[in-house]
């Protein structure tokens, strides 16, 4: 029966409660008036079979000529409020009233709210724009569908629904909600890549004991053996302590990837993490200078800020991934930092690679580098605006090799 009802809503127009009075009403009185015979009650049934038919076919009238566009939207990033505007226009030589608009937003967007709008008088040949905001809860690609238009105009009688799906308007109706991107202040995880290799050019400890000039990255305090023309004696004068200079690490020109492992088995937070901490690391090694890559098994390798943005917004795991004994074969030949939560994935890894593990406490490991990442149960409840504090100070960190 209710299907049966959407059906009619969509197609013809179905009644209203007073609609529906009216129809037994009417009904009662055109019995009424053959058993009786009585000349007033056919025109009292007459009268109301006439307004009923009269109020069946004006609301889907009043939906005609009626054309809704999608301004196009910009990406945001998860937490951020999504600006929703809708243009509405009345095409027809008449004035239009008492219309509601429905914006289905797609799942997962706002599961919380349902955007509607009732449109008083809508004059011929005239726009009217419907903006709203949306929360983005959390990152991904979705798709607009329908929007509907409601009626029951002129005398409530009836209802009628009209849905428009604006074919033509594909671009228009996605939406890009970006993970988070944190910013980092350091991040020795890169910053120490290839310091086994060429310790001069990459090493911290080098580029302090040498360098009279460059950028500051940081100040730290003064440890026992630290050269005096780094102390900074402006700030150490304001602490009332030695302050030290750090200074950027040259690392221009190097080629770094930073892949993605999406095979099944992530937990729901930690793969959210995963993908936080990669686009984390490829804006800070851009930041350095690197010329640093994306790789994802169903997206290859892909550079620029704006398409792998894109790539990690809709990323998700996927059961037919790669397993571990596939990954050397897949993997770019480069220096890689391999976000993961499967431990056998990291023997694949060549020698000058990093990895961020989520998972087990890593043990026996020779060949590779890198750190374990504990997820926060706290952070892990939250939705909105969830600022991954722990992952932040997790990848300032500095890295413990394994020799």
């Amino acid at each position: 029966m209710k299907r049966l009802f959407r059906y009619l809503e969509y197609q013809f127009c179905v009644p209203e409660f007073a609609g529906g009075m009216l129809m037994l009403l009417s009904g009662f009185f055109f019995a009424a008036a053959t058993n009786t015979l009585s000349g007033w009650l056919y025109v009292i049934s007459g009268v109301s079979f006439a307004l009923l038919l009269i109020s069946g076919i004006l609301p889907r009238r009043s939906l005609k000529d009626i054309e809704i566009l999608r301004s196009p939207i910009e990406p945001v990033s998860a937490g951020d409020a999504i600006a929703i505007e809708l243009i509405i226009t009345n095409n027809s030589k008449a004035d239009k009233s008492l219309i509601e608009v429905y914006d289905f937003v797609p799942k997962g967007l706002d599961k919380d709210y349902a955007p509607q709008k009732v449109i008083e008088e809508l004059p011929a040949h005239q726009k009217l724009r419907w903006v709203y905001t949306l929360d983005s809860q959390y990152r991904g690609i979705f798709w607009f569908g329908r929007v509907d238009l409601v009626t029951a105009s002129p005398f409530g009688l009836f209802r009628s629904r009209r849905s428009l799906l604006s074919n033509q308007q594909t671009n228009q109706q996605k939406v890009i909600v970006y993970p988070h991107v944190l910013t980092l202040n350091q991040c020795p995880l890169i910053d120490q890549i290839g310091a086994e290799e060429t310790p001069k050019t990459y090493s911290q400890r080098y580029v302090n004991a040498n360098a009279n000039e460059g950028l500051t990255k940081a100040l730290r305090p003064y440890r026992w053996g630290d050269p005096t023309r780094l102390i900074h004696w402006r700030s150490s004068a304001k602490f009332g302590e030695l302050k030290i200079r750090e200074l950027e690490i040259t690392l221009s020109g190097q080629d770094l990837v930073i892949a993605l492992d999406t095979s099944s088995g992530w937990g729901h937070f930690q793969f959210e993490e995963a993908v936080v901490a990669a686009a984390s690391l490829y804006f800070y090694a851009q930041g350095v200078n690197l010329n640093v890559k994306l790789w994802t098994s169903l997206g290859g390798t892909v550079q620029g800020q704006q398409i792998v943005l894109e790539t990690l917004a809709g990323v998700n795991p996927n059961p037919n991934d790669l397993s571990s004994q596939g990954v050397r074969e897949k993997l770019p030949d480069t220096p890689l930092i391999w976000l993961t939560h499967r431990q056998d994935s990291l023997s694949s890894l060549i020698s000058s690679s990093r990895w961020l593990l989520w998972g087990e406490q890593v043990q026996d490991l020779t060949e590779s580098s890198g750190m374990l990442i504990k997820s926060d149960d706290q952070e892990a409840g939250e939705n909105l605006k969830n600022e991954f504090t722990s992952l932040r100070s997790q990848l300032q960190k500095q890295i413990k090799f394994l020799t």
